[in-house]
């Protein structure tokens, strides 16, 4: 059974990876089962589409706190990174911490000031890194790795797990999922790392292999936009 334990949670991928839709559920997993504070970071400073932050108030309704840049949610673009977010890494004041990481190597970039910080909770954390090979840029081994690479390099911090969240929208069958898993763990023989979380539907969890559902994660998706909603529903 995949087990969440941790205080402190990253979230990495590349655009269309759907890491603020695991990024919204995994947070609000966390908060059902906590007693102590949970809090949301939105570090994507560079997306102004589809950001965790757009749910501030259900989160909010739900006991979660959430932080994010200045401007998050406007049309200014500007990488405003307020001292308020650093306060999520003090000891003990949070149970538990979900960061969603801005799509790309720029997005990274802002997870990487706060390296300092993450270096004395590290072992409190686990980084996941999304992929769905559906999306540009993740269709295959070569270009899942240089993608990792790049990412990891300018967010300075080794992602622990790969996620598999092969991701067609309410398209998604089992096959999807199962292909991708052979694929990620190609991917993670040759980076060194467990493909640790497979995402979805909850619909899709009883036809997959029982490796995989141990760990699977379920998804409901909140980002979705209206039109895709009417026309896959």
């Amino acid at each position: 059974m995949l087990c969440l334990d941790s205080t402190f949670y990253i979230v990495l991928g590349n655009y269309g990876s759907g890491k603020t839709e695991l990024s919204l559920a995994l947070v609000r997993h966390l908060r059902h089962a906590a007693l102590g504070a949970v809090a949301l970071v939105d570090l994507d400073i560079v997306n102004p589409y589809f950001r965790s932050a757009e749910r501030a108030d259900l989160l909010n309704k739900e006991g979660i706190e959430v932080k994010m840049p200045s401007f998050a949610l406007s049309t200014v673009d500007i990488p405003a990174l307020p001292a308020e977010i650093q306060s999520v890494f003090e000891p003990g004041r949070y149970e538990h911490v979900v960061i969603d990481v801005g799509g790309d190597e720029v997005g990274a970039t802002a997870l990487g000031r706060y390296t300092p910080l993450i270096r004395h909770v590290r072992e409190q954390m686990k980084v996941l890194y999304v992929v769905n090979p559906f999306r540009p840029l993740s269709g295959n081994e070569e270009d899942i790795c240089a993608l990792f690479s790049l990412i990891e390099a300018r967010s300075r911090v080794r992602p622990d797990w790969l996620v598999n969240n092969a991701n067609l929208q309410r398209r998604t069958d089992v096959q999807d999922l199962i292909a991708s898993q052979t694929l990620l763990q190609k991917v993670g023989n040759r980076l060194g790392l467990p493909v640790a979380m497979v995402t979805g539907y909850e619909r899709l969890r009883s036809a997959l292999p029982a490796d995989m559902q141990e760990r699977f994660f379920p998804i409901e998706p909140l980002m979705l936009p209206e039109w895709l909603e009417d026309d896959q529903a």
